[in-house]
């Protein structure tokens, strides 16, 4: 059985994995098209994306997930980071990796407020910079994006918004080797989702699925 890994958004923020994948629908709508899901609660307060990757890694170890080999990761949001970071950090852990409503922080004002927001919440100089990078994703630099060498795909916000930028998608369409983009929506947390969950749900489990090098069929 094809094992899910969804991994959840939120920079230090309350939001976990049941607001963000189990109230929508997402992981048992998953389980209903014959997947195995894990959907953890990342790491709270992190200083560090590498500590984050290391934590769901356990996670996911610990399961009977692994004995089925490995996972299909969908990020969500800032989630995404997490999930580049275990692409390369736990490679053999990690099938392919769906990026949905990558989040950053290049734009100047998002950037300023959210160092704002995690000062404010108790996160030092060191550990502000550590979470915020300087890259496309926070979690990784550009050069280390260009060397994930499992299939991958993007899911934009739509419409998008000054966290979910289109311009995230295209840069990360640009620099991941294998990536290719899928049909958007909103976010899964907002009120807008709901019309959109059944879609969703068919570009993951059609992207989870499949045996080709990258879900090409559904590519806009």
């Amino acid at each position: 059985m094809t094992t899910v890994l969804l991994i959840h958004g939120g920079l230090w923020e309350e939001t976990d994995a049941d607001r963000f994948w189990r109230r929508p629908g997402i992981v048992s709508g998953l389980e209903g098209r014959g997947f195995s899901v894990l959907a953890p609660n990342r790491l709270r307060r992190a200083s560090s994306w590498s500590d984050e990757a290391k934590h769901i890694a356990a996670l996911v170890r610990g399961s009977s997930a692994t004995d089925a080999g490995p996972v299909t990761v969908v990020g969500g949001s800032f989630g995404c980071s997490v999930a580049v970071r275990m692409a390369l950090d736990f490679p053999a852990l990690v099938r392919r990796v769906l990026l949905a409503w990558p989040a950053a922080v290049g734009d100047q004002f998002v950037a300023i407020r959210a160092r704002a927001d995690l000062a404010r919440l108790g996160a030092r100089p060191a550990v502000l910079n550590a979470l915020l990078g300087s890259g496309t994703l926070p979690s990784t630099t550009d050069a280390e994006l260009a060397t994930v060498t499992v299939p991958a795909a993007v899911l934009p916000s739509v419409p998008p918004n000054p966290v979910h930028p289109r311009s995230t998608v295209d840069a990360l369409l640009r620099l991941l080797p294998s990536a290719a983009e899928v049909p958007g929506c909103p976010e899964a947390p907002r009120p807008e989702f709901p019309p959109h969950l059944e879609s969703f749900l068919a570009t993951v489990a059609a992207f989870a699925g499949s045996q080709l090098p990258a879900c090409l069929d559904l590519c806009l």
